[in-house]
């Protein structure tokens, strides 16, 4: 049986520093190597981390608790008695936590994040054999700016992100590429078809709502300039919060839209939605897998990301 992970204990049963109810463990251990280290560049090689990742994640864990954890100096930083007070809270069970990581009887959580309708349809099927042989997984999902920020803070261990990020500060490589496609129910398809202008997909739309997820209709208008070589010009008849409601409410007879093929294949599979448009080249997304620094130091952490690179080649 496997030794209990240790808790670091809250300051509500010690009487002392404050930490976040959910005080994240990556930022903690950045946190003491910096506070045992005297540097953010002298951590940072402990970690596996860049030194600019360090500072990112202490900055980050000063917002948290709403304290300066150190004086920076000309050569290293200072703690503050705040900071000293906090390590010795936290030393102990953060190293016999480290000690049970490295006898191999807990593993950490591997934090993914990504967009939050290929989560559901691709990713999460794809790792289930993990979970059920003990990966354990804690998933977010979000806009592929915020999550690689949240990622150069230590929130996350892999983000899958809809473009490759800037700079060398993260490890990033091509997952796959989602297809679009112009979609509506079936009665609206036969409103197309049986047009008089039938041959010209943008005037035989003119007529039908448009259903999207954003009022500046990012995927729609990329498939119009792409396909079409045109502006699209026509507003939005329902907005809504995302793709998964978008698909809903195309399905359900409101208009037509854009999806990835991955959410709406089995619609088309079944006759609810019908392929409006069928181009020679139809519009592909890039999908990227960012890995954050050091995060390969948890090996559950390879486990899922050499699976979602094995996966997606079928996606």
């Amino acid at each position: 049986m496997k030794n209990p992970t240790p808790a670091v204990e809250t300051p509500a049963a010690t009487g002392g520093t404050q930490l976040p109810p959910h005080a994240d463990l990556n930022l903690l251990r950045t946190f003491l190597a910096v506070h045992r280290s005297g540097s953010f560049t002298a951590a940072a090689p402990r970690l596996g981390l860049s030194q600019p990742t360090v500072t990112a994640q202490i900055r980050t864990l000063e917002r948290q608790v709403g304290r300066e954890l150190f004086t920076r100096l000309p050569r290293g930083v200072e703690p503050t008695p705040y900071a000293h007070e906090l390590a010795g809270q936290i030393a102990g069970p953060l190293d016999a936590l480290a000690g049970l990581e490295e006898a191999g009887e807990v593993a950490a959580p591997v934090h993914l994040a990504g967009p939050s309708e290929l989560l559901c349809v691709r990713v999460l099927p794809a790792l289930a054999s993990l979970v059920a042989d003990g990966v354990q997984l804690r998933v977010a999902q979000g806009l592929p700016e915020p999550l690689l920020e949240e990622m150069r803070a230590g929130r996350h261990d892999l983000v899958i992100a809809t473009r490759r990020p800037r700079g060398r500060a993260v490890e990033s490589v091509p997952l796959t590429d989602e297809e679009y496609l112009l979609v509506a129910n079936p009665d609206w398809a036969r409103h197309v078809t049986g047009h008089a202008e039938a041959d010209d997909v943008c005037a035989a739309l003119r007529e039908v709502p448009m259903v999207t997820y954003a009022e500046d209709l990012p995927i729609v208008r990329r498939y119009w300039r792409n396909v079409f070589g045109k502006q699209l010009t026509t507003r939005a008849a329902v907005t809504v919060p995302n793709l998964y409601a978008v698909l809903s409410a195309v399905n359900s007879g409101a208009g037509y839209s854009v999806l990835p093929r991955s959410l709406c294949q089995e619609y088309l599979d079944s006759g609810r939605l019908s392929l409006l448009h069928d181009p020679q080249e139809p519009p592909l997304n890039t999908l990227f897998l960012v890995q954050r620094p050091g995060s390969e130091a948890n090996p559950d952490v390879v486990r899922v990301r050499d699976l979602l690179r094995e996966s997606a080649r079928g996606w």
